[in-house]
């Protein structure tokens, strides 16, 4: 087991807009036994052909966070998962539906909780680092927590994988204004009122995504903590397929882009429409200048429909914006009727 120590960013909700994602140079250890209150805190994991870590995992966050109910979401798996979920205590349902995303959606609807503590059954994340997640999100009123992977094995955290995380992480803070340095980590810890206002569209491992866009869309408060990340065992390979999912989830983020900022998306296309229009009418306009004719129709009729095209794009954009604003409230007032913020003295974590 390793060390049940973390690294906490430092947050000040004074200082900062509520709305922010944001993350701190100071770092300090989190110490403390937990203790709940009235609190009801759910822990889901996902699970799929995970019967090499899923008894180890269900025991560590029962030691880490005693009072918790421990749900197991098991994916067709094939392997002895799920009897082995129930000989170790946790609560198990099944969902049919293949893939991560098609999981956490089921998940967020099934569990009715307060605070809700999201890993995987692979036995990579650090459980007794849960509290001070917790804790995090308590003291500050937070809607999102999100566990960055600090991995304490050289294998355990791949090259490819973490340069793939910070090119798609960075294309989606430039695209969206946030300010997250792991995106794709599925150990988070959420509020009540975040896990009731989430769609959950998404099938497959491009739910991360989803979840850190829709934080960013409501403006919520939220934070990153820095945590040991292990390596998985060897009777355990990892579901993720690095290339086709990393495609789903640049995929993911373009769809997100298209939907949440269309008048950015189609104010794009639609530029570079008007440039194609203007490169190909120049010289069909110089001609007419000098001379009056209009020699080649085809150009001329190309870039009057590119032009067109444009327009076109600009006024999509426009319209779809609109659209957006008003989806964005109701999706805003769903957030606030979905409860209060978790925080107050008697909801501290490890106080």
């Amino acid at each position: 087991m390793r060390e049940s120590g973390l690294t906490r960013t430092e947050f000040s909700v004074s200082k900062l807009d509520p709305g922010d994602c944001v993350q701190s140079a100071e770092s300090k250890t989190i110490v403390g036994e937990p203790s709940y209150g009235a609190l009801r805190i759910a822990v889901l994991l996902p699970c799929y052909n995970e019967q090499a870590a899923v008894a180890q995992v269900i025991s560590a966050f029962r030691d880490a966070l005693p009072g918790a109910a421990i749900h197991v979401f098991d994916n067709n798996s094939t392997d002895t998962t799920r009897a082995l979920a129930v000989a170790a205590g946790a609560i198990v349902r099944n969902v049919s539906l293949q893939g991560k995303g098609n999981v956490v959606r089921r998940m967020f609807a099934d569990v009715d909780a307060d605070v809700y503590v999201l890993a995987d059954g692979d036995a990579t994340y650090h459980a007794p680092s849960a509290p001070g997640l917790i804790r995090e999100l308590t003291d500050h009123g937070l809607d999102m927590v999100v566990a960055t992977r600090v991995p304490d094995h050289h294998d355990a955290y791949r090259r490819g994988h973490r340069l793939g995380n910070r090119m798609l992480t960075g294309a989606m803070n430039s695209i969206f204004g946030g300010s997250f340095t792991d995106m794709l980590s599925g150990y988070r810890v959420f509020s009540r009122r975040f896990v009731k206002s989430f769609p959950a569209m998404s099938r497959g491992f491009e739910i991360e995504t989803e979840l850190t866009i829709h934080a960013l869309e409501l403006r919520m408060p939220c934070a990153e903590i820095a945590t040991p990340y292990g390596l998985r065992s060897a009777d355990s390979p990892s579901k993720l397929r690095t290339y086709s999912d990393g495609l789903r989830i640049l995929n993911m983020i373009v769809r997100l882009f298209a939907v949440e900022r269309p008048l950015r998306f189609y104010g794009v296309i639609g530029a570079l429409l008007a440039a194609l229009a203007l490169i190909l009418s120049t010289p069909v306009l110089l001609t007419y200048i000098e001379t009056g004719l209009v020699p080649r129709f085809p150009t001329a009729i190309l870039s009057t429909g590119i032009a067109i095209l444009s327009a076109l794009s600009f006024v999509t954009g426009l319209i779809l914006e609109t659209v957006t604003i008003g989806r964005r409230e109701a999706k805003h007032l769903h957030y606030l009727v979905s409860g209060t913020p978790v925080g107050g003295e008697q909801s501290r974590i490890g106080q």
